[in-house]
């Protein structure tokens, strides 16, 4: 427990301590217009389509896997129940 105290106003005291610029990256700090800013943008852009397209196909394989294994077990696809499903409306 003392261990944790000692680290935790550790930590405290150099986040008192230490002054607003040390926090603000070179990017945010400088000019909005700069063309940094505009890369690194265009970068985040870039690495969010790359996740959104891997999450995407993560997605798409498991909906094929759903509706392949569906198809095997002689059920329809679609939104509705077959007649020998064992369960109606």
């Amino acid at each position: 427990m003392t261990r944790l105290l000692q680290v935790g106003s550790l930590v405290a005291g150099t986040l008192l301590i230490a002054p607003a610029r040390v926090w603000a990256c070179p990017v945010c700090f400088g000019d909005p217009s700069s063309p940094m800013t505009h890369g690194m943008n265009w970068a985040i852009i870039a690495l969010l389509g790359v996740t959104g397209t891997v999450l995407g196909g993560f997605v798409a394989f498991f909906l094929y896997l759903f509706k392949r294994s569906r198809m095997m077990m002689g059920q329809e696809v679609g939104g509705t129940r077959s007649a020998h499903s064992g369960g109606g409306y």
